[in-house]
């Protein structure tokens, strides 16, 4: 009774709405079709009157302007010239439709779903009444029978499968016969019949296998299998939702069969022959959304299959029904084994906004293929031993879209979904530790004779080998460059996943590793050969396969080379993507350059580093890693002069000089770590030298900032800042705490009188941040750097001269100051002011003329409020004496520079 229960529900749920969907499409259909015979015999009777006897049509004087004087019939025209006017006009009527429709803007959105049916059932409610009163005819005479014990079960089943054999058959002959036209007196009426005894056979199959157990589950699912598939042939004379009725049922037999044995591989292959049906029925008769149903309840129905049963019996062929699907779903909408799926492609319609729109089999191909890449990742996450057949059918998924783009443009972007998944898969399993990577570690953890382990050989061979593919594709025509793109950076991408999770070089050793580098390096080298062949002045894929090379070749250089050499190698990579780009011409170097500068500094800065070339590197590591180094970026801008490569050479310009910069200072804290046995760390001058290393990498980025601009502004921006930060906190800590002047914990001043360590802690910084400000184009960041550097230079100057009349031991503050010693910083100020005068007047600045006057300003306030109390006698007379003649002068130069220089 229960079983029964469940099928009357079904029935009433389904058939009703399945009917009237049915009738409301054959409605409309009959409009249309109303309407375009009545257009039709008009223009038949337009064409058969003469040009004098025909009435201003509706779209009279579109006509008169579409069609040519020559057209016009003249009154004494002969019988057999009827015909050609009439073709004519009907041509020129056709046009003056198609302009009409041009100009006239879209015409409103019809009624909805809901309103047709409304609209519908007010007028043929009579017709659902009678398939839903014909549906239940078959169940309750199921009931019936086992109510009142007339007929025993055998009986019974056969009353209900006879009884939707015959309102079957009866739906065949009216159609057959009467026909199923919406103008037809038997309308709707075959529909009605065959949905009602499709009801009814289910029913009947249903309650053999779950009310009377008088079939097993094998019979009971061919049946309800052989239902649905006559379903399916059934929709395929009457209408979609027949035919979807039939696949629903085809889908929906495994559930009704009531068995406790587990689900079998077997499964796989029924829904895929289901899925192709429903596939196979859209593809004739161009009902798409019989497609997305079948392929919908396929994906689904598998899912429940491989939930249901043995995850380690039902997963590999679990995958290969989801990468059949994406087969099929490909395949059968096109009609052959070779898709020719029009542009655009699906990326292409993202990208326009939808301003192009692929056709429907473009959007099922890239669903499913999307759908059942996902699904054999899954799989192979979650059973043992399903990770090899995950790999192997997504590469061959992957060569299959990428071979049928040929002729499928849609297609060219579909392979990135196989790809990227078996990426991740790859991942994954290196950094889970999972089994395919433990065989592959433990190789030789019990002998070290084994044979030499391959998988990484052969996943490594997985992507070079789609790079073949791929390079291959981009010699036809369609996406070239994306497809080269492609080409050259799978297989990199492959051997970096390998290398950053599965760490082959523990286990095969780094030389057998850097081996496959090699190997993909020149198979790219190859390829660029093979496309310079073919584009001739055109570069721009070369250049994509010799960036990939280089990258390669960098790879195995990390492998296997020190720490210096490994610097060196880098950088001698930029120098030969220089040179390539004199030598033939590749644009696209500069981003290698680009990369490659960023990537030599880091190595120079960060790893290994500062720490490693002050305190671990031996003096000939630190030379050749830092001067091999700044000799790279020399060479490779002396190779770029000349070309039109801005980038690059701003990069390589600011490189230089950051290089240069951070070796002299390295070799002058290493010489004075020498010669003075310091720590090295804890000096004024360490604190400067290292303030001019970080202040140089701040100026860097900043004049790449002014220079370049564009996208990395914000990074640049923020580099700056951080580097900038690091200098300055540097430089306070060497005025600081390691001041000489103050009662310091660092070092006393090294060296003889002004050719010392204060040198190299605050005039050198000074000096770096004057020669930022000479350099860069902001007028806020110019100024700043040269005040900050400008008081550094004044504030090395007093320490100076303080050092040359105290000395090392007694430079601190607290010991006071010499009458000789006051004078000498007012000469100094002098000195300055004079100098900065003559700056002025060379290059005809007000500016610097006032500022050597504040100098000047200085010196006079100096001499009377600080050195005419500490002077005496004939020395403060004399003192008195030269700054006033001093002053003297410089007020007549004063006015003499007004007249020669020009206001700023």
């Amino acid at each position: 009774m229960e079983g029964l229960l469940v099928l009357l529900g079904l029935a009433v749920l389904a058939i009703p709405v399945a009917v009237i969907y049915l009738l409301i499409s054959h409605s409309s259909l009959k409009g249309r079709v109303a309407r375009l015979e009545r257009e039709m015999a008009g223009l038949m009777a337009d064409a058969r009157k003469t040009p004098t006897e025909r009435a201003p049509a509706r779209n009279r004087t579109d006509l008169d302007a579409v069609r040519p004087k020559a057209e016009v019939v003249p009154p004494a025209a002969k019988p057999q010239d009827t015909e050609p006017a009439a073709a004519k006009v009907i041509a020129a009527r056709r046009q003056a439709d198609r302009t009409a429709t041009q100009k006239t803007p879209p015409e409103p959105v019809g009624p909805t779903f809901a309103t047709r049916l409304f609209q519908w059932l007010a007028v043929n409610w009579f017709y659902a009444v009678s398939a839903l009163s014909l549906a239940l005819a078959g169940l309750f005479l199921v009931q019936y029978g086992v109510e009142n014990g007339y007929l025993p079960p055998t009986a019974r089943v056969l009353a209900a499968l006879a009884f939707g054999a015959a309102l079957i058959g009866a739906g065949e002959v009216i159609r057959r016969r009467f026909g199923d036209a919406t103008d037809a007196t038997t309308a709707y009426l075959p529909s009605v019949f065959s949905g009602a005894g499709l009801v009814s056979l289910f029913g009947g199959v249903t309650a053999a296998r779950l009310l009377y157990g008088l079939i097993g589950v094998e019979a009971a699912f061919a049946g309800l299998a052989a239902v649905g598939l006559l379903g399916v042939v059934l929709g395929w004379f009457n209408g979609p939702l027949l035919a979807a009725v039939g696949v629903i049922g085809a889908f929906g037999a495994p559930l009704f069969v009531g068995s406790d044995v587990p689900a079998t591989p077997w499964l796989y292959l029924y829904f895929a022959i289901v899925t192709a049906v429903g596939l196979g029925i859209d593809t004739v008769r161009r009902w798409a959304w019989v497609s997305v149903l079948s392929v919908v309840l396929a994906y689904g129905m598998g899912m429940l299959t491989y939930l249901g049963g043995s995850e380690a019996v039902l997963g590999f062929a679990f995958q290969l029904f989801a990468l059949g699907i994406a087969v099929l779903a490909t395949l059968i909408p096109a009609r052959s084994i070779w898709p020719d799926h029009p542009e655009p492609t699906a990326v292409q319609s993202a990208l326009s906004q939808g301003q192009k729109m692929p056709v429907f089999p473009t959007w099922l191909a890239a669903g499913s293929v999307l759908v059942s890449s996902l699904i054999t990742g899954f799989v192979a996450l979650e059973v043992a031993g399903a990770l090899w057949p995950a790999w192997a059918g997504l590469a061959l998924l992957a060569a299959a879209l990428t071979v049928w783009s040929v002729r499928g443009p849609a297609l060219q972007d579909l392979a990135i979904a196989p790809v990227a998944v078996v990426l991740a898969l790859v991942a994954n399993e290196g950094l889970d530790r999972g089994a395919v990577w433990r065989a592959f570690a433990d190789a030789y953890a019990e002998t070290t004779e084994a044979e030499f382990p391959l998988t990484v050989t052969v996943l490594w061979g997985l992507g070079l080998g789609f790079s073949a593919l791929a390079a291959g594709r981009a010699l036809r025509p369609g996406f070239g460059v994306a497809w080269a793109i492609a080409a050259a950076l799978v297989a990199p991408a492959m051997a970096i996943v390998l290398e950053v999770t599965w760490q082959p070089a523990d286990t095969i050793g780094a030389y057998a590793w850097a081996l496959h580098a090699i190997v993909m390096a020149g198979v790219m080298v190859g390829f660029a050969a093979r496309f310079a062949r073919v584009d001739g002045e055109d570069r721009v894929r070369v250049s994509v396969f010799v960036l990939s090379a280089l990258a390669s070749i960098t790879f195995a250089l990390v492998l296997i080379l020190s720490s210096a050499a490994l610097t060196v190698a880098l950088a001698a990579t930029v120098v030969a993507a220089a040179a390539l780009d004199r030598r033939f011409g590749l644009p696209l170097m500069q981003v290698f350059i680009s990369v490659g500068v960023v990537a030599v500094g880091a190595r120079l800065i960060v790893n290994p580093g500062l720490v490693w070339a002050v305190e671990d590197a031996a003096i000939w590591e630190m030379l050749l890693a830092y001067g091999g180094a700044l000799a790279a970026f020399v060479t490779s801008l002396v190779l770029l002069r000349g070309l039109p490569r801005v980038t690059a050479q701003v990069m390589l310009d600011t490189a230089a000089w950051s290089a240069g910069g951070v070796l002299v200072s390295l070799l002058l804290l290493r010489a004075l770590d020498a010669m003075l046995d310091g720590s090295g760390s804890d000096t004024h001058w360490a604190m400067g030298l290292y303030a001019v290393i970080w202040l140089v990498l701040a100026l860097t980025q900043l004049v790449r900032l002014d220079r370049l601009g564009g996208r990395l502004a914000i990074v640049r921006a923020a580099l700056a800042g951080l580097f900038g930060l690091v200098g300055f906190g540097a430089l306070a800590l060497a005025l600081t705490l390691f001041n000489p002047l103050l009662d310091a914990w660092g070092e006393e001043v090294a060296g003889p009188p002004l050719i010392n360590t204060l040198i190299v802690a605050y005039l050198l910084p000074g000096l770096v941040l004057l020669l930022g400000a000479w350099t860069l184009q902001r007028f806020v960041l110019r100024a700043t750097l040269a005040v900050v550097g400008g008081a550094l230079a004044v504030f090395w100057a007093f320490t100076a001269l303080r050092h040359v009349w105290q000395g090392a031991e007694t430079m601190e503050l607290r010991h006071g100051f010499l009458q000789p010693e006051l004078w000498s910083y007012t000469l100094a100020l002098l000195i300055a002011g004079a100098l900065i005068f003559y700056q002025s007047l060379a290059r005809n600045s007000a500016l610097l003329r006032r500022a050597g006057l504040v100098v000047i300003g200085a010196a006079v306030a100096k001499v009377f409020l600080i050195d005419i109390s500490g002077l005496e006698g004939l020395t403060r007379v004399l003192s008195l004496v030269v700054l006033g003649l001093s002053l003297a002068g410089l007020a007549w130069l004063n006015r003499w520079a007004q007249t020669r220089t020009s206001p700023d």
